[in-house]
């Protein structure tokens, strides 16, 4: 059925508001959806597993031997580690800013209990959930790894400098601060190459802690100790004093768009010595690296969250500007045609005479009659009998 030349004006005037919207959504989704978006998800429970790398070095002190007998300390060989890292979201946390908290054990799992925890901290940090960097505020964080007489972990200040959990959401290939809750300072991570792993782009990073000595770092009992000569492998019986030291290597693999670490690995090395360049007794000197559920684990949720962006960033923007040009055009379209009417359609013409249309025939008598179509005109009201003297 044709539309009124009105109701086309009207259909025509919606489209074009339409098509109009539409584009106007088209372009201002990517700038201000996606910033709500890209954002490290408030809901984020992330546990990581790492294990000690096989036919490499895993050598562990033993500690009992640093107390017990006459003979040197026991360095054990091989030794099966697990490091287990709980991350959590806890507040105070909003918009734009997060608090991250992070407990991480590593133990050996060929003894049984808590004998077999070598180490374990709690790590708590306020960061922005774009730039995954630590926010001004001092402190922004704190750090425990002893506990009271209650067992309860003793928290203290720590002023964090640099990323350690999330990368940046768009991370660039370029070299940023990492901060290393073991000596409590960022290092440079720089950026080393552009990878896949399971078929998902990754930037690997590389971070290097130097040489430190963890009693600068805390002054707890097990980071300098005084012990016989004979404890520490040296002749003579006057006591050595040894400190510790650590040293890290940190590789990192992130997933780009969302700053999300798909996989990590550290090769870490504790080692006490009269100084740092020259190691003596070693401590714990291991290579721990994601194992493969975890990575697996970690590509999920950095997929869930590149759908997020390329739906919001790319899919709907599209969409929204390919239905504005269609119906923006089918209005222009409607509207000019609309605003030309026929000539004909504006009455009904020129009307028949009685004469055009009459039907004139003779009847049996020869007298003419005129008959005229049904529908056309009104009946007479009256018959006239002309045959009727007047």
């Amino acid at each position: 059925m044709a539309l009124s030349a009105g109701t086309r004006r009207t259909v025509a005037c919606v489209l074009v508001g339409l098509g109009a919207a539409l584009l106007v959504a088209a372009l201002m989704i990517p700038t201000y959806t996606v910033s709500k978006v890209a954002k490290t998800p408030l809901d984020l429970e992330i546990t990581t597993i790492a294990v000690n790398q096989p036919n490499e070095e895993s050598l562990v002190l033993d500690s009992k031997s640093l107390t017990s007998g006459d003979g040197p300390a026991v360095v054990n060989k091989d030794v099966p580690l697990v490091s287990q890292r709980f991350v959590t979201v806890e507040e105070p946390s909003g918009a734009d800013d997060m608090t991250l908290q992070a407990g991480t054990t590593l133990r050996r799992t060929d003894v049984q209990g808590d004998t077999g925890l070598l180490t374990a901290a709690i790590d708590r940090v306020t960061i922005s959930r774009t730039t995954g960097m630590p926010v001004d505020t001092e402190p922004n964080g704190s750090i425990a790894v002893t506990v009271n007489n209650k067992g309860g972990s003793v928290m203290e200040p720590v002023q964090h400098t640099g990323i350690g959990y999330r990368f940046p959401i768009g991370t660039e290939k370029k070299t940023y601060p990492y901060f290393d809750i073991n000596v409590r300072k960022s290092f440079d991570a720089d950026f080393i190459e552009e990878t896949e792993i399971n078929n998902m782009k990754v930037y690997r990073f590389q971070m290097t802690a130097p040489v430190t000595s963890t009693w600068d770092v805390q002054q707890s009992p097990t980071n300098r100790l005084t012990l016989p000569a004979a404890k520490w492998g040296l002749e003579g019986t006057d006591p050595v004093t040894m400190t510790r030291y650590y040293t890290n290597v940190r590789d990192l693999w992130v997933e780009p768009q969302t700053g999300t670490v798909i996989k990590g690995g550290e090769s870490i090395h504790l080692f006490y010595a009269r100084s740092g360049d020259k190691p003596e007794v070693t401590a714990l000197k291991s290579h721990l690296v994601f194992d493969e559920a975890t990575v697996e684990s970690q590509i999920a949720i950095a997929k869930e969250n590149t759908d997020k962006l390329s739906l919001f960033g790319r899919v709907v923007p599209i969409l929204f500007g390919v239905l504005g040009v269609l119906a923006l055009l089918a209005g222009l379209f409607l509207g000019l045609r609309g605003g030309h009417t026929p000539a004909h359609a504006g009455g009904r013409g020129p009307q028949p005479t009685p004469d055009d249309t009459a039907d004139t025939r003779w009847d049996e008598d020869e007298t003419p009659t005129t008959e005229f179509p049904r529908g056309d005109y009104d009946a007479p009201t009256e018959q006239i009998d002309i045959d009727k003297p007047r």
